[in-house]
Protein backbone atom coordinates (compact mmCIF):
# COMPACT_ATOMS: atom_id res chain seq x y z
CA UNK A 1 0.00 0.00 0.00
CA UNK A 2 1.51 3.46 -0.73
CA UNK A 3 1.31 5.74 1.86
CA UNK A 4 -0.27 9.22 1.10
CA UNK A 5 1.54 10.90 3.66
CA UNK A 6 0.96 14.88 3.79
CA UNK A 7 1.53 17.83 6.14
CA UNK A 8 -0.55 21.30 7.32
CA UNK A 9 0.28 23.83 5.45
CA UNK A 10 2.50 26.29 8.05
CA UNK A 11 4.22 23.67 9.81
CA UNK A 12 7.23 23.81 7.71
CA UNK A 13 7.83 27.45 8.99
CA UNK A 14 7.68 29.43 11.71
CA UNK A 15 4.69 30.36 14.00
CA UNK A 16 2.40 33.09 12.75
CA UNK A 17 2.00 35.34 16.17
CA UNK A 18 2.96 32.48 18.15
CA UNK A 19 -0.40 30.70 16.56
CA UNK A 20 0.29 26.89 16.35
CA UNK A 21 -1.40 27.18 13.03
CA UNK A 22 -1.55 30.09 10.94
CA UNK A 23 -1.13 30.71 7.09
CA UNK A 24 2.80 31.55 6.71
CA UNK A 25 2.49 34.88 4.97
CA UNK A 26 6.30 35.37 4.54
CA UNK A 27 7.22 31.67 3.44
CA UNK A 28 4.57 29.90 1.47
CA UNK A 29 6.57 30.20 -1.38
CA UNK A 30 9.39 28.96 0.56
CA UNK A 31 7.52 25.59 1.95
CA UNK A 32 6.61 24.28 -1.80
CA UNK A 33 10.18 23.75 -2.26
CA UNK A 34 11.09 22.63 1.41
CA UNK A 35 8.54 19.80 1.27
CA UNK A 36 10.22 18.49 -2.11
CA UNK A 37 13.40 18.21 -0.64
CA UNK A 38 11.86 16.95 2.07
CA UNK A 39 10.39 14.23 -0.13
CA UNK A 40 6.63 15.44 0.37
CA UNK A 41 4.25 14.93 -2.24
CA UNK A 42 0.39 16.43 -0.12
CA UNK A 43 0.16 19.89 1.29
CA UNK A 44 -3.05 20.20 2.89
CA UNK A 45 -3.60 24.68 2.44
CA UNK A 46 -4.81 27.04 5.54
CA UNK A 47 -6.95 29.70 5.32
CA UNK A 48 -7.94 32.34 8.49
CA UNK A 49 -10.58 34.41 7.96
CA UNK A 50 -8.48 37.59 8.46
CA UNK A 51 -7.02 38.33 5.68
CA UNK A 52 -9.48 36.16 3.89
CA UNK A 53 -8.60 37.47 0.42
CA UNK A 54 -5.42 38.34 0.67
CA UNK A 55 -4.99 34.38 0.83
CA UNK A 56 -3.31 33.64 -2.34
CA UNK A 57 -6.08 31.03 -3.16
CA UNK A 58 -8.82 33.38 -3.35
CA UNK A 59 -7.06 35.42 -6.28
CA UNK A 60 -6.27 34.50 -9.55
CA UNK A 61 -2.79 35.77 -9.44
CA UNK A 62 -2.14 34.15 -6.63
CA UNK A 63 -3.78 30.88 -8.02
CA UNK A 64 -1.58 31.09 -10.68
CA UNK A 65 1.36 30.99 -8.28
CA UNK A 66 0.14 28.15 -6.88
CA UNK A 67 -0.15 26.08 -10.23
CA UNK A 68 3.27 27.14 -10.82
CA UNK A 69 4.64 25.79 -7.35
CA UNK A 70 2.86 22.77 -7.59
CA UNK A 71 4.17 21.68 -11.02
CA UNK A 72 7.91 22.53 -10.23
CA UNK A 73 7.92 21.25 -6.85
CA UNK A 74 5.19 17.78 -7.83
CA UNK A 75 3.14 19.15 -4.46
CA UNK A 76 -0.77 17.90 -5.20
CA UNK A 77 -2.87 20.34 -3.05
CA UNK A 78 -6.12 17.70 -2.36
CA UNK A 79 -7.28 19.41 0.56
CA UNK A 80 -7.60 22.81 2.42
CA UNK A 81 -8.67 23.23 5.94
CA UNK A 82 -11.13 26.26 6.29
CA UNK A 83 -10.37 27.59 10.46
CA UNK A 84 -12.03 30.31 8.64
CA UNK A 85 -15.30 28.47 9.64
CA UNK A 86 -14.58 27.94 12.51
CA UNK A 87 -13.20 31.63 13.55
CA UNK A 88 -16.61 33.18 11.67
CA UNK A 89 -19.00 30.41 11.70
CA UNK A 90 -22.14 31.64 9.58
CA UNK A 91 -24.39 29.36 11.60
CA UNK A 92 -23.59 31.91 14.62
CA UNK A 93 -24.73 34.76 13.48
CA UNK A 94 -27.67 36.37 11.62
CA UNK A 95 -29.26 38.70 8.84
CA UNK A 96 -26.25 40.33 6.55
CA UNK A 97 -23.73 38.78 8.58
CA UNK A 98 -24.36 35.03 7.94
CA UNK A 99 -25.13 36.05 4.33
CA UNK A 100 -21.89 37.37 3.90
CA UNK A 101 -20.14 34.46 5.16
CA UNK A 102 -22.10 32.12 3.11
CA UNK A 103 -21.09 34.39 -0.26
CA UNK A 104 -16.98 33.71 1.35
CA UNK A 105 -18.07 29.75 1.67
CA UNK A 106 -19.00 30.22 -2.02
CA UNK A 107 -15.97 32.24 -3.61
CA UNK A 108 -13.64 29.45 -1.18
CA UNK A 109 -15.56 26.53 -2.97
CA UNK A 110 -14.82 28.56 -6.52
CA UNK A 111 -11.57 29.32 -5.74
CA UNK A 112 -10.68 25.47 -4.65
CA UNK A 113 -12.98 24.33 -7.62
CA UNK A 114 -10.23 26.02 -9.50
CA UNK A 115 -7.00 24.75 -8.18
CA UNK A 116 -7.90 21.30 -7.94
CA UNK A 117 -8.69 21.14 -3.79
CA UNK A 118 -11.15 18.29 -3.68
CA UNK A 119 -11.90 18.39 0.39
CA UNK A 120 -12.50 21.29 2.08
CA UNK A 121 -12.17 20.35 5.95
CA UNK A 122 -15.15 22.18 8.40
CA UNK A 123 -14.23 22.64 11.63
CA UNK A 124 -17.21 22.29 14.08
CA UNK A 125 -14.82 22.31 17.22
CA UNK A 126 -13.37 25.47 19.75
CA UNK A 127 -15.12 28.71 18.27
CA UNK A 128 -16.89 26.34 15.82
CA UNK A 129 -18.87 23.76 18.00
CA UNK A 130 -22.45 23.57 17.78
CA UNK A 131 -23.82 24.36 20.14
CA UNK A 132 -27.91 24.72 19.97
CA UNK A 133 -30.27 22.73 17.99
CA UNK A 134 -31.06 26.35 16.18
CA UNK A 135 -26.85 26.43 15.19
CA UNK A 136 -27.52 23.13 13.51
CA UNK A 137 -30.29 23.73 11.58
CA UNK A 138 -28.90 27.25 10.24
CA UNK A 139 -25.62 25.26 9.73
CA UNK A 140 -27.32 22.37 7.59
CA UNK A 141 -29.78 24.99 6.00
CA UNK A 142 -26.32 27.11 4.55
CA UNK A 143 -24.77 24.36 3.17
CA UNK A 144 -27.82 23.24 0.90
CA UNK A 145 -27.44 27.02 -0.21
CA UNK A 146 -23.66 25.11 -1.89
CA UNK A 147 -24.76 21.92 -2.59
CA UNK A 148 -25.08 22.10 -6.27
CA UNK A 149 -21.72 24.09 -6.32
CA UNK A 150 -20.03 21.38 -4.48
CA UNK A 151 -21.33 19.05 -6.99
CA UNK A 152 -20.38 21.32 -9.63
CA UNK A 153 -16.72 21.27 -8.52
CA UNK A 154 -16.47 17.61 -7.09
CA UNK A 155 -15.48 18.73 -4.13
CA UNK A 156 -16.23 17.57 -0.53
CA UNK A 157 -16.90 19.32 2.73
CA UNK A 158 -15.42 16.78 5.52
CA UNK A 159 -16.49 18.00 8.99
CA UNK A 160 -14.06 17.65 11.94
CA UNK A 161 -16.51 17.06 15.14
CA UNK A 162 -16.18 17.30 18.65
CA UNK A 163 -18.98 14.98 18.84
CA UNK A 164 -19.18 11.56 20.65
CA UNK A 165 -19.13 8.54 17.81
CA UNK A 166 -23.10 7.50 18.55
CA UNK A 167 -24.01 11.53 17.88
CA UNK A 168 -21.67 12.13 14.35
CA UNK A 169 -22.66 9.27 12.81
CA UNK A 170 -26.19 10.10 12.98
CA UNK A 171 -25.36 13.73 12.35
CA UNK A 172 -23.28 12.81 9.52
CA UNK A 173 -25.79 10.26 8.13
CA UNK A 174 -27.84 13.53 7.35
CA UNK A 175 -25.93 14.81 4.80
CA UNK A 176 -25.38 13.39 1.52
CA UNK A 177 -22.40 10.75 0.66
CA UNK A 178 -21.82 13.08 -2.66
CA UNK A 179 -21.02 16.18 -0.69
CA UNK A 180 -20.30 15.19 3.01
CA UNK A 181 -17.73 12.88 4.77
CA UNK A 182 -15.88 13.48 7.56
CA UNK A 183 -12.17 14.95 8.58
CA UNK A 184 -10.95 12.24 11.65
CA UNK A 185 -8.38 13.86 13.82
CA UNK A 186 -6.56 11.28 15.76
CA UNK A 187 -5.08 13.68 18.20
CA UNK A 188 -8.72 15.98 18.92
CA UNK A 189 -10.20 12.19 19.67
CA UNK A 190 -7.08 11.22 22.27
CA UNK A 191 -7.64 14.57 24.26
CA UNK A 192 -11.60 13.94 24.73
CA UNK A 193 -11.29 10.65 25.03
CA UNK A 194 -13.44 8.99 22.65
CA UNK A 195 -12.79 4.76 22.17
CA UNK A 196 -11.21 4.93 18.38
CA UNK A 197 -12.62 1.59 17.75
CA UNK A 198 -16.05 3.07 18.56
CA UNK A 199 -15.73 6.03 16.23
CA UNK A 200 -14.38 3.82 13.20
CA UNK A 201 -17.41 1.47 13.55
CA UNK A 202 -19.54 4.22 13.66
CA UNK A 203 -18.43 6.20 11.20
CA UNK A 204 -15.74 4.92 9.68
CA UNK A 205 -17.31 4.82 5.74
CA UNK A 206 -17.34 8.60 5.91
CA UNK A 207 -14.05 9.68 6.65
CA UNK A 208 -12.20 11.04 3.80
CA UNK A 209 -9.15 12.74 5.31
CA UNK A 210 -7.40 12.32 8.83
CA UNK A 211 -5.13 14.80 10.69
CA UNK A 212 -2.27 12.84 13.00
CA UNK A 213 -1.64 14.74 16.01
CA UNK A 214 -0.78 13.61 19.31
CA UNK A 215 -2.48 15.34 22.40
CA UNK A 216 -2.99 14.73 26.32
CA UNK A 217 -6.41 14.07 27.56
CA UNK A 218 -8.11 17.44 27.99
CA UNK A 219 -5.13 19.08 27.37
CA UNK A 220 -3.09 19.98 24.12
CA UNK A 221 -0.88 19.01 21.56
CA UNK A 222 2.26 16.96 22.25
CA UNK A 223 4.83 15.28 19.94
CA UNK A 224 4.11 11.78 18.48
CA UNK A 225 3.87 9.28 20.87
CA UNK A 226 3.86 11.64 23.23
CA UNK A 227 0.42 11.97 24.47
CA UNK A 228 -3.03 10.07 24.80
CA UNK A 229 -3.25 9.19 21.67
CA UNK A 230 -2.43 5.50 20.55
CA UNK A 231 -1.73 5.95 16.84
CA UNK A 232 -0.42 2.59 15.82
CA UNK A 233 -3.90 1.15 16.92
CA UNK A 234 -5.84 4.31 15.32
CA UNK A 235 -3.98 3.02 11.88
CA UNK A 236 -4.51 -0.33 12.17
CA UNK A 237 -8.35 -0.16 12.94
CA UNK A 238 -8.42 2.59 9.27
CA UNK A 239 -5.84 0.25 7.72
CA UNK A 240 -8.97 -2.72 8.70
CA UNK A 241 -11.76 -0.50 7.03
CA UNK A 242 -9.41 -0.18 3.67
CA UNK A 243 -9.16 3.81 4.28
CA UNK A 244 -7.04 4.68 1.56
CA UNK A 245 -7.23 8.58 1.84
CA UNK A 246 -4.40 10.88 2.92
CA UNK A 247 -3.08 11.41 6.39
CA UNK A 248 -1.70 14.56 7.06
CA UNK A 249 0.38 15.75 9.71
CA UNK A 250 -1.01 18.34 12.15
CA UNK A 251 1.89 17.91 14.31
CA UNK A 252 3.43 19.65 17.43
CA UNK A 253 5.54 22.47 16.33
CA UNK A 254 9.03 21.77 16.28
CA UNK A 255 11.05 23.61 19.47
CA UNK A 256 14.51 24.77 17.67
CA UNK A 257 13.03 25.44 14.55
CA UNK A 258 13.92 22.72 12.80
CA UNK A 259 11.25 22.81 11.66
CA UNK A 260 12.04 20.33 8.09
CA UNK A 261 13.85 18.01 10.57
CA UNK A 262 11.31 17.17 12.94
CA UNK A 263 8.31 16.98 11.05
CA UNK A 264 10.62 14.27 8.37
CA UNK A 265 10.76 12.63 12.01
CA UNK A 266 6.90 12.32 12.32
CA UNK A 267 6.55 11.60 8.89
CA UNK A 268 9.04 8.38 9.58
CA UNK A 269 7.34 7.59 13.07
CA UNK A 270 3.88 7.03 10.96
CA UNK A 271 5.21 4.96 8.32
CA UNK A 272 6.81 2.93 10.87
CA UNK A 273 3.66 2.55 13.13
CA UNK A 274 1.93 1.62 9.72
CA UNK A 275 4.05 -0.95 8.42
Amino acid sequence: MQLQIGFMQGRLSSKVNGKIQAFPWESWKKEFEIAHDCGFSIMEWTLDQDRLYENPIMSEVGQKAIKELTQKYEISVPSLTGDCFMQAPFYKVDGSKSESLLLDLRNIIISCGKLGVKYIVFPLVDNGRLETQKQEMMLKDGLALVDDLLFQRGIKIVFESDFPPDKLKYFISGFSLENYGINYDIGNSAALGYNSKEEISAYGDRILNVHVKDRILKGTTVPLGKGNANIPKVLKELSEINYDGNYILQTARAVNENHADVLCQYRDQVINWME
